[in-house]
């Protein structure tokens, strides 16, 4: 039986709550990248720019990487099933909880999939030993760096020793870095630097998050293996980056004071939330991204949407149960608002 896509931000089901669910800067989107949209109304009798020429170079520049090792796509779901079609893995392995879109493309490819599940007891924290789970027969690994749903930051040591063994097995090693820009200092824990290093290496990154701009779809990956990214191209759908989204992303990529400004308040609200959230009776994990994972009662969900109030319900993850959910870092008034709702449930 198919799964059911659930995720969070479905305001069109949930039009009235203040938005939780979504982790997406909360600051909108910049104002030059609404603008760049509606210009881009003038262009759309034209099919896009199938190489993505003009988004890539612009990307090349604020990246440090070459064009020619950058591949777009539309939202980076369809860069995850991308490699999924290229490479048409046996078998994969997954860490769990983790994002749920893996699991989707590499069903769709009939891949037999093996989940390293984190502990709650560990604090949800990959383990030393996660590099003696990449055997032989492993054709495929995914790890999101910070991991989604839980928050959770690994060094760059870590994941290089996960890059070699993948190297030693002549698996493809996907790391998810489209929430790294919500940590303090993103540029430590970056596998940019090492894309030359290991060509089994795939760095997968968006717009959407960073520039709250998931509705118009861009995301892009980062690959020194120019054999990998012509096997993606192949087997990906042409102008899959279209005319508003292309103009979206090279607008976005400007808004450097928008970036800077935005992080910082983010970061300065997820720490405010941590603090205070314990005041709730909730128990929290400590998140480096701009969201928050934590334990509390079943049914949470519901409480807080009767409320106006609408949380991720994390029961739907491989690897987790009833009673976990996800909240974004939102603006003061918003988290104040939350934290309020949360005090009057739990009590």
């Amino acid at each position: 039986m198919t799964k059911l896509h659930i995720h969070g931000g479905d305001i069109y089901r949930y039009p009235h709550a203040i938005d939780f669910s979504s982790n997406c800067n909360p600051y909108g989107t910049p104002e030059r990248v609404k603008q760049a949209v509606a210009e881009a109304a003038g262009f759309i009798c034209h099919y896009p720019d199938v190489q993505c020429r003009k988004l890539r170079e612009a990307l090349a520049e604020e990246e440090g990487v070459p064009a020619s090792g950058i591949i777009c796509g539309n939202g980076a779901a369809d860069l995850i099933f991308g490699l999924a079609l290229a490479r048409k893995p046996r078998r994969a392995l997954l860490l769990a909880p983790a994002f749920a879109e893996y699991e989707q493309a590499l069903r769709a490819v009939g891949c037999e999939i093996a989940y390293c599940y984190l502990k709650e007891e560990q604090g949800f924290v990959p383990q030393e030993s996660l590099p003696d789970k990449i055997t032989g027969d492993v054709d495929m690994v995914f790890f999101c760096n910070p991991n989604n749903p839980t928050g959770v930051l690994t060094e760059v040591e870590f994941l290089r020793k996960l890059a070699d063994k993948c190297r030693e097995s002549n698996a493809l090693f996907v790391v998810d870095e489209c929430f790294v820009d919500f940590v303090r200092e993103p540029e430590r824990y970056t596998l940019k630097p090492w894309l030359d290093v290991y060509d089994n290496l795939f760095v997968l990154k968006a717009f959407t998050k960073k520039y709250a701009m998931p509705g118009i779809r861009l995301g892009y990956g980062l690959c020194s293996n120019g054999e990998l990214l012509a096997q993606m191209r192949a087997v990906m759908q042409p102008w899959n980056v279209s005319v508003a989204a292309q103009a979206a992303g090279i607008a976005a990529l400007k808004e450097k004071e928008y970036v800077r400004v935005t992080m910082e308040k983010i970061a300065g609200e997820r720490e405010y939330l941590l603090e205070k959230l314990k005041e709730t009776g909730v128990f929290v994990y400590g998140s480096s991204a701009n969201y928050i994972f934590f334990k509390a009662k079943k049914g949470l969900w519901k409480d807080c949407m009767d409320r106006g109030i609408s949380i991720r319900d994390c029961g739907n993850y491989e690897g987790l149960g009833e009673g976990f959910y996800r909240i974004a870092v939102r603006t003061r008034e918003e988290n104040e608002k939350l934290l309020k709702t949360l005090h009057e449930i739990m009590e």
